[in-house]
């Protein structure tokens, strides 16, 4: 007991003199399943998005890009040029003004999401001032396998640089899945996730050793070890194998609390065994059970609900959202959202991104079709057209620009039940959840009727399963 009583001490430290510090480089918490994993044979991707911006009024649209020669804003000191080379259509969830927070699903069913995690680089390589959110957009109009995306990355990097400390990108389609932390500058390591494994990302680096021969599944940026040995933070002759995670990742963020707090919350809902709040976790892990989207769905409501640290978020706080961003549904969460990536069908049927706006714990989960010809009403401000020459302006005030966008009805729900969360926290929650699974159900049940129809008229299948999506 007195070890357990020390770590909740510890922890009631870390969230309160740390509390800015957290929401601003602690966020986000994504999970990536193979699809020998999965309890459908497919490649699931699951991600919170939690962000938090001094001054400024954060919110998300989600919009249909057609494929397109279009013009896209830069930042740093690129200029805004028409992109010639493979511009694919993709669903974007676009968070205006915001560099690191876009997340993307392609005609191919390429996914890309990404997580802060702060590096130890202080003297980065940049050319023209580096690169930010190109990267993530370049890979979308792109890539046609995430193992493509994880090569178009390469060569940007490696000709810009990376202007943020440090990020790790999950990438994903239909049949495998990527892991691409990417350090301040031009040095990067890329792991192929294991077909039989989960892996789990909060604010910080989890890549730890791998085998520098293995090109399939390895992706490395020349001199990584060597820069690390040259900057004293990797010792052949006494650190052992090379560790990415020891050698590059901030010290700060691999020991806060609010990260181990987070991975260890993950792990053990997943994981075959329980792991101790003080052990090292695994990057990647086979689950004691295949992996549904239901259950994603459900990790990414969780405020450590039945372990130890469940009193630090509920009795200590009126509710457990206070703890920014303690838990994987935080304070900050602007979405969560699970990618569905299914193999052997129709890549415009079988690949689904489930959106939950702002808090999964508070609303329920509906689907979304890359291609789809129509949008839901109130689901973005402006169109694509505006989103792609403005991303990187964010609007002075958005909620008088944009008085009818849905969002702001989320939001005011989310941060209501907040302050009634003793009473109704739990109910709400529960009506989360039942609804997300009986629209999922009812979502399987019309893409078995469209795939029986894409054969004789693949537009009728496709009308009926946007449609399913417009009405949820």
């Amino acid at each position: 007991m007195a070890g357990k009583f020390k770590v909740l001490i510890v922890w009631i430290l870390c969230l309160g003199s740390l509390a800015l510090q957290a929401q601003q480089n602690f966020n986000c918490f994504t999970i990536v399943a193979g699809k020998k994993a999965t309890a459908d044979g497919s490649v699931l991707l699951a991600h919170n998005e939690d962000d938090y911006a001094e001054g400024m009024e954060i919110f998300f649209n989600v919009y249909q890009v057609p494929a397109q020669k279009a013009d896209v804003a830069v930042s740093n000191k690129g200029k805004k040029t028409q992109n010639a080379e493979g511009n694919l259509a993709y669903l974007w969830i676009e968070m205006p003004g915001m560099h690191f927070s876009d997340s993307y699903m392609n005609e191919y069913g390429v996914v890309i999401v990404s997580d802060a995690c702060p590096s130890r680089e202080d003297k980065p390589r940049l050319t023209d001032g580096g690169i930010t959110w190109e990267l993530r957009n370049t890979m979308a109009r792109q890539a046609t396998s995430a193992r493509h995306a994880v090569e178009i990355a390469r060569k940007l990097i490696l000709e810009k640089g990376y202007n943020s400390s440090g990020r790790t990108y999950c990438i994903a389609d239909p049949q495998e899945a990527w892991m691409l932390s990417v350090v301040n500058g031009k040095h990067f390591v890329a792991l192929r996730i294991p077909d039989t494994a989960v892996a789990i990302i909060p604010n910080y680096y989890t890549i730890t050793t791998f085998d520098t021969a293995d090109h399939e599944n390895v992706i490395t940026s020349p001199g990584l070890i060597d820069y690390a040995i040259q900057r004293g933070w990797y010792n052949p002759k006494t650190d052992g194998p090379f560790n990415f995670r020891k050698a590059y990742g901030s010290k700060e963020s691999l020991g806060h609390m609010v990260n181990i707090g987070r991975m260890w919350a993950g792990v053990n809902l997943l994981a075959p065994r329980g792991y101790d709040l003080k052990e090292d976790f695994p990057w990647a892990f086979t689950p004691r059970e295949p992996i549904s989207v239901v259950n994603l769905m459900d990790v990414l409501r969780n405020h450590y609900e039945g372990t130890a640290l469940e009193p630090l978020l509920g009795e200590k706080l009126s509710n457990p959202h206070e703890a920014d961003p303690g838990s994987i549904c935080a304070q900050y969460t602007r979405y969560g959202m699970v990618a569905h990536l299914q193999s052997g069908l129709p890549r415009d049927l079988g690949n689904v991104i489930w959106l939950s706006p702002m808090r999964p714990c508070s609303h329920a989960y509906v689907p979304f079709m890359v291609g789809m010809k129509e949008m839901p009403a109130g689901i973005a401000a402006k169109d694509y057209s505006f989103a792609l020459q403005n991303h990187l302006k964010a609007p002075k005030e958005p909620r008088n620009e944009f008085p009818k966008l849905d969002y702001w009805k989320f939001e005011k729900h989310a941060l209501s039940l907040d302050k009634h969360y003793r009473e109704h926290g739990v109910e709400s929650r529960k009506m989360a959840t039942e609804q997300s699974q009986i629209t999922f159900n009812m979502f399987i049940e019309f893409q078995q009727q469209a795939l029986a129809l894409y054969k004789e008229n693949p537009d009728q299948a496709r009308n009926l399963l946007e449609k399913f999506c417009l009405d949820s």
